[in-house]
This record gives C-alpha cells, structure tokens and sequence, in this order.
C-alpha cells in the first residue's frame, strides 16, 4: 500500500478527532467547556487542520477530497491517486468520529438533545435553504482552495500558519450558516459514523442535508482553480 493513503487516512483521522472533540467539549453536557462558544471551536478547527496536515505532510496534507479533486484539477496532482487519496480520507474522518464518540461516550448519554448530538460529528444549516447553504459551502470551499494555491505560489515554504489562519477566518466570518463543512472527509464520513454509532438518543443524521457538503465543495475547488488559473 501506498505510504501517502496511509498518511492521509491518519492526518484526516487527527483532522476529525481533534475538531469534532472541540466541537463536543463546547456543547456537550457536563463537558469543563460546555458553551465556551463560536470562537473556541473556530480555533479549534484551525488547529486541527493544521494537526492533520502536520501527520500527513508528505503526502500532500490534502485530508479533504475537494482539496484532491482541486489539486488534480491544476495538473498538478495524479489524477491515478485521487480514488486511493478520498477513500483514505473517508476511511480516516469515519475512524477520527468514532475516537471522538468513544473519548467523549458519557457526555453523549448526559446529552439529551438530537440536534446538538449530531452536530458534533457533522454540519447543518442554520437556516434550511437549500441554494443559500449551497452557495454558502460553494463559497467557503472555493475561498479554501484558493488560498492553497495562492499560497503555493506565492508563499512558498511559509508552512502550515497561513492555511491555520485560513481555516479560522473562514469559520469567523463565513461559517456560522452552515457551519462550513468544505469537505467530505470532515462531514459525511462522521455523518456515517453517527447513523452506525449506538448513541443513546441520537435521532436521525439529517440525510436529506448530506449530499451539500459533498457537492458543493468540490464545485466550489473546481471554480477556485478555473479563476486561479485565468489570473496566474
């Protein structure tokens, strides 16, 4: 097996475990942080990002099938290694979920609430509307992918700060509708995880929602590096 597969299935596995935790230390009952808020797990997010792509730099730190679609897209990726790259992914953001369930598996049975449950391990809008929260990911995503490659060409060996820095501007000023999935990996694998995890009380995994953060953030890579390319 390739070494870059097994690179991104564990830098996506610490991606997820790390910003699905925040996200279950701020809302989750009886958690030291329970409603310590938006900013936390903005931050929160960003380092895990940055976490994850830490682990898996060797190969690419892609940890996001958009961000692999994205990249191939330029040339500048095999387009051979994208099916191995995404299902890593998957596999890695399903794992990094279930860790999450099981570090936190008591404050999940203290937690009454469905919505609050499933949105530790996935998004959803704040308000549905269907082509808003499309072009809200569609947005978001496009920003993301932009920014990696801008960054790439402009801010050569500049590391892993701007893309930290990226991710939680981002979540400040762009996620609060959607809660700015921008990939796959990071929300329909835990979504998957959520509908097989035996969660007390869990409800249902909002299916009718999942196929927005799958689509709308590979289109949204696919439209950065088109304007990316007709600028450079």
């Amino acid at each position: 097996m390739d070494i870059n597969y097994i690179l991104e299935f564990v830098g996506t596995l610490v991606l997820v475990l790390f910003g699905d935790g925040v996200c279950c230390a701020c809302s989750l009952n009886k958690s030291k942080a329970q409603g310590a808020g938006w900013v936390v797990i903005t931050l929160g997010w960003g380092l895990a990002v940055c976490m994850g792509a830490l682990v898996a730099g060797p190969s690419g730190g892609h940890l996001n099938p958009a961000v692999t679609i994205g990249l191939a897209l330029t040339g500048g990726f095999d387009w051979a290694l994208v099916p191995g790259y995404i299902i890593a992914q998957m596999l890695g953001g399903f794992c990094g979920a279930v860790v999450v369930w099981l570090f936190y598996k008591d404050h999940f049975a203290a937690t009454e609430d469905q919505a609050t449950k499933l949105g530790v391990f996935c998004t959803a809008p704040a308000i549905k509307n269907t082509p808003i929260n499309f072009l809200g990911e569609f947005v978001a995503t496009f920003m993301l992918m932009f920014a990696i490659l801008c960054i790439g060409k402009n801010w050569q060996g500049a590391g892993l700060v701007p893309i930290t820095y990226v991710i939680v501007a981002i979540g400040m000023s762009l996620g609060a509708t959607t809660g700015y999935a921008m990939n796959a990996a990071r929300d329909l694998a835990p979504r998957i995880a959520h509908a097989v995890l035996p969660i007390p009380g869990k409800g249902g995994s909002d299916w009718g929602y999942s196929w927005i953060p799958v689509v709308a953030p590979i289109v949204g890579a696919a439209a950065a590096v088109f304007v990316f390319q007709a600028i450079y």
